[in-house]
C-alpha cells in the first residue's frame, strides 16, 4: 500500500525522496532541521511524510523552503555520484577494518504503512536509532483507503483457510472503533465539562477557572486545548479495539551500523512483511549509505538460533500475577553506590572507598547521596552516574498498547514474549461506564477465537490478529539512573493512564527496597487526572500564541 501522487508531485518529491512510488524511502539533500521537523510531524498527523513534506514545508511560503533547501542536481545525476563514490568509501572501509566506521555516517528513512507488530521490530534495535512512531494517542484510525481499513494484509494468513476470518476480526475491530469514536468523544465531554477544569495561565504562571478567563482569544485556545485533550482521552479508551495488524507510519534516523544490523534482522525473520521492509528499506540506503549496508544479510545463525529455542520453550497455564513483579535487584550495593558517588573526587581505588563508606553513619552516608543529587530543577536534571551501579529486574504484564509505549526506552534491557489472546486483557473503565463493555467483551472474544484458530498451525502470523487490549508478557532489566528517568517521565499527567499507573508500580517497587534512594525522584507523580493532557495542551497553545504575537 502506498500513497498515489500526480506527475507534477513527483517531480517535486524527487529530488528530496529515494523513491515516489515506495512506501519505504529515504530522505536526502534536506537540512536537517526539515528532516527532524517532518519526522516530528508523524505522531500527529495522518498524512505519509511525502503529503507532509508538500502540504506544510515545500507548499507554504512561510517555511523558508526554497530558501533553506538550494537547487537540486537532477536524481540521475545523485545516483550516478553516490556509485562512483561507493568503491572509494568500500576501499577505506576495508582498509580500516572496523565496524565503527558504520557509526559515522547515517540515514532517515521513513517506513509508512507496517503493521505494529513490524513497527516494533523496527524500534528494537536500540544502539545507534531514533525512532518517531505515528501515535494512538492523537488521531483517529478510522480512516479507509480504496474501501479498506488500514490493516496489514498478512500473506500467508491471506493465501490460508483462515484468510476470511482475519480478515473479518480486523474489519469487526475497525468497525466497532469507528462506530464508538463519536459516543466515546461525547460521553468524555459530557463527564467531564470543560467548566469543571483549571487552565494554565502562561502570563500569570498560575492556574484559572475557565469561567474566569475574560480574553476570547485566550478562551478559544483554552477550549482548543480541551478538545484536543478529550480527543486524546477517547483515543486513549478506544485504542484497545486495534488489532497489532494495524498500519503505523515510522521515522528512523540512525548510522550505518544500525542500519546494518536492522536489516540483518529482518532478512533473517520468518515474517514475510519484516522481509519485504528489510528488502525495500536495504534497496533504498543503497541510494545513499551503500558502503555502510553492504554486510547486511540474511543470517542463518540467527534463524537457526530462534528455531532451536522454539523447541525448548516451557510452557503452561498462566498464572495469575501483579502487573509488575520486581525479580532481582541488588539489594546490598548500596554502600558501593555512595562509593561511586566519590569516585571522580578522590584518588583511592574503589574498594578502599567501600571501606570508608562502611564506616559512616547513616546520616554521613545520607548527606553524600543529597549532595551528589542535588536540586533538580526538572525532570531534566540527571541523576549521576554512580545511580547505574543498581540494577532491577522487573516481570511486567501489561497490555500491548502500554508496551508499544514503554518499549521505545533503549537505555535498559527488555525482551518480550510472543503476544497472545492468553493472559487476558485490559477494560478501560470509561468504556464500562459509557455502556460499551458488552460491545467491547464480544470482539474480544471473537479476536481469541480467531487467534486460537490460526495460532497452532502459525504462530507467529497469528499475532497480527490480537487486539492491543490484550495482556502481553515481557521483562526489563535496568539500572536506578535509567528508573529514575522512565519513572518519572511516564507518570507526567499528560501520559496514558495504563503506562502511568506502570511507572508508579515500577517506582513502588524501588521504593520498598531502596526507600533512601527513590525519594530523590522528586518529579514522580502518583496522582490521577480525569484528563492528563490539557495542561501541557493549554501551554502549547498559549506557547504557539505567544510565537505569532
Amino acid at each position: 500500500m502506498a500513497e498515489a501522487f500526480s506527475d507534477d508531485e513527483k517531480r517535486v518529491l524527487a529530488p528530496f525522496v529515494s523513491s515516489v512510488e515506495n512506501n519505504i524511502f529515504v530522505l536526502r539533500n534536506l537540512p536537517e532541521v526539515i528532516k527532524g521537523a517532518l519526522f516530528s510531524r508523524y505522531s500527529r498527523s495522518t498524512k505519509s511524510l511525502k503529503r507532509l513534506l508538500l502540504d506544510e514545508f515545500i507548499g507554504k511560503p512561510e517555511t523558508g523552503f526554497a530558501e533553506i533547501v538550494p537547487p537540486q542536481a537532477s536524481t540521475v545525476d545523485l545516483k550516478e555520484a553516490v556509485q562512483k563514490a561507493q568503491a572509494f568509501y568500500d576501499r577505506i572501509l576495508d582498509g580500516f577494518g572496523d565496524d565503527s566506521v558504520g557509526e559515522l555516517g547515517g540515514a532517515h528513512v521513513a517506513c509508512e504503512f507496517v503493521s505494529n507488530i513490524a513497527a516494533k521490530q523496527l524500534e528494537d534495535c536500540r544502539i545507534g536509532g531514533s525512532p518517531l512512531e505515528k501515535s494512538t494517542r492523537y488521531i483517529w484510525f478510522t480512516e479507509k483507503i480504496n474501501g479498506d481499513y488500514m490493516f496489514y494484509k498478512e500473506p500467508v494468513l491471506m493465501k490460508s483457510k483462515y484468510g476470511r476470518s482475519y480478515t473479518n476480526l480486523c474489519n469487526l475491530l475497525f468497525d466497532t472503533y469507528t462506530k464508538f469514536s463519536k459516543p466515546m468523544t461525547e460521553y468524555v465531554e459530557e463527564n467531564m465539562p470543560v467548566a469543571d477544569f483549571m487552565f494554565f495561565d502562561i502570563k500569570k504562571k498560575q492556574e484559572v477557572p475557565f469561567e474566569s478567563i475574560k480574553d476570547e482569544k485566550q478562551k478559544k485556545r483554552a477550549l482548543s486545548a480541551y478538545n484536543a485533550s478529550v480527543r486524546a482521552k477517547a483515543c486513549d479508551v478506544l485504542r484497545g479495539f486495534l488489532p497489532a495488524s494495524t498500519l503505523t507510519n515510522l521515522g528512523l534516523f540512525g548510522n550505518g551500523r544500525f542500519f546494518q544490523n536492522l536489516l540483518t534482522k529482518l532478512h533473517s525473520s520468518p515474517l514475510a512483511e519484516f522481509q519485504d521492509i528489510g528488502q525495500k528499506m536495504h534497496n533504498e540506503l543503497d541510494t545513499v549509505i551503500p558502503s555502510f549496508v553492504r554486510r547486511a544479510a540474511k543470517d542463518e545463525f540467527i534463524a537457526e538460533k530462534c528455531k532451536a529455542m522454539a523447541k525448548n520453550g516451557i510452557r503452561a497455564d498462566s498464572a495469575e500475577q501483579e502487573s509488575v513483579t520486581l525479580v532481582s535487584c541488588d539489594k546490598g550495593a548500596e554502600n558501593e553506590l555512595i562509593a561511586k558517588m566519590l569516585y571522580p573526587y578522590s584518588n583511592l581505588p574503589l574498594n578502599k572507598l567501600v571501606e570508608a563508606v562502611d564506616d559512616m553513619s547513616e546520616k554521613e552516608r545520607m548527606d553524600i547521596v543529597a549532595d551528589y543529587i542535588g536540586e533538580r530543577r526538572t525532570r531534566r536534571d540527571k541523576v549521576g552516574r554512580a545511580f547505574e551501579s543498581i540494577y532491577y529486574g522487573f516481570d511486567i504484564l501489561a497490555d500491548f498498547g502500554i508496551y508499544r509505549d514503554i518499549q521505545r526506552h533503549r537505555v535498559l534491557s527488555q525482551e518480550r514474549q510472543m503476544l497472545s489472546t492468553n493472559h487476558g486483557y485490559n477494560t478501560p473503565e470509561e468504556l464500562v461506564s459509557a455502556g460499551f463493555k458488552k460491545e467491547f467483551d464480544e470482539c474480544m472474544k471473537q479476536a481469541k477465537e480467531v487467534y486460537d484458530e490460526i495460532s497452532p498451525e502459525f504462530p507467529l502470523e497469528a499475532q497480527y490478529a490480537v487486539p492491543f487490549a490484550y495482556n502481553l508478557r515481557w521483562y526489563m532489566k535496568l539500572n536506578l539512573r535509567e528508573a529514575f528517568h522512565l519513572c518519572e517521565l511516564r507518570s507526567t499527567p499528560h501520559g496514558h493512564q495504563n503506562y502511568r499507573k506502570l511507572a508508579q508500580d515500577i517506582y513502588r517497587k524501588i521504593e520498598g527496597v531502596h526507600p533512601a534512594f527513590a525519594k530523590y525522584m522528586k518529579f514522580m507523580d502518583l496522582k490521577d487526572y480525569k484528563l492528563g493532557r490539557l495542561r501541557s495542551e493549554t501551554i502549547r497553545e498559549e506557547e504557539k500564541a505567544a510565537r505569532e504575537e
